[in-house]
């Protein structure tokens, strides 16, 4: 652990808060969308898509398929809005709210170790949430960047390469146990994250700790305690 230098952050429900964040917007927008339905939606199909594109062996920006996926539902929700607004609907992922542990707990932790995001956001979207909310990244590290989308062992192998560091010496942090396995198979360390609301209140996540992930925390600044920062 000693020799642990950089700490990559799954961003999606880890660092911000998707779900309460455009449930808020669609709020704002359109009060007569179920926007926890839409929301849901929206992620479900992303992981789709982003499946389909492994398959397929392509590779496309996430903002990208962001907007063909709201395209895809907008009817299904009577989300009558022109192109211009559709648009800009589809860069409140850009917008997103952090938890409210996650600023403290990185600055402590930058302190100690260079800490990014490593996700399957876009580089601009995750630099322009950073800048939008204080998120004090080193670096941006994105899947964009190895043009391999999460858990692909290219991402995680990626991030050390380009840190000029051994694997074992990247910690994942994530909230998500998929994401840690497929980090820790590739020789990273690993540290789970509670993050029970990630998928809003009517929808508890399970965060029981896994043998396979032993540090295992209720937040950010949790890690940075455990990890004397």
């Amino acid at each position: 652990m000693r020799e642990i230098k950089v700490l990559a952050f799954d961003t999606f429900g880890t660092v911000v808060d998707w779900h309460g964040s455009i449930v808020a917007e669609m709020a704002r927008i359109a009060p007569h969308v179920d926007a926890d339905k839409f929301v849901r939606a929206w992620r479900a199909g992303y992981f789709r898509t982003t499946a389909e594109c492994v398959a397929n062996g392509q590779w496309r920006v996430v903002d990208d398929l962001h907007r063909e996926i709201l395209g895809e539902i907008a009817p299904s929700f009577q989300l009558d809005l022109d192109e211009a607004a559709m648009d800009d609907l589809n860069l409140v992922w850009h917008r997103l709210d952090p938890w409210p542990d996650s600023i403290p707990g990185l600055v402590r932790l930058r302190e100690k170790f260079t800490v990014t995001p490593l996700s399957n956001g876009g580089i601009a979207l995750l630099t322009n949430m950073a800048k939008r909310a204080g998120i004090p990244w080193d670096l941006i590290l994105s899947a964009e960047v190895f043009h391999a989308y999460k858990p692909d062992p290219r991402a995680y192998l990626g991030a050390a390469e380009v840190m000029r560091v051994r694997p074992d010496q990247v910690m994942m942090v994530a909230a998500h146990h998929r994401d840690l396995d497929a980090a820790k198979a590739a020789g990273l360390h690993t540290a789970y994250i509670e993050r029970p609301l990630e998928n809003g209140l009517a929808h508890p996540k399970d965060v029981s700790a896994s043998p396979e992930h032993p540090l295992h925390f209720t937040d950010i600044e949790s890690l940075a305690d455990h990890l004397g920062c």
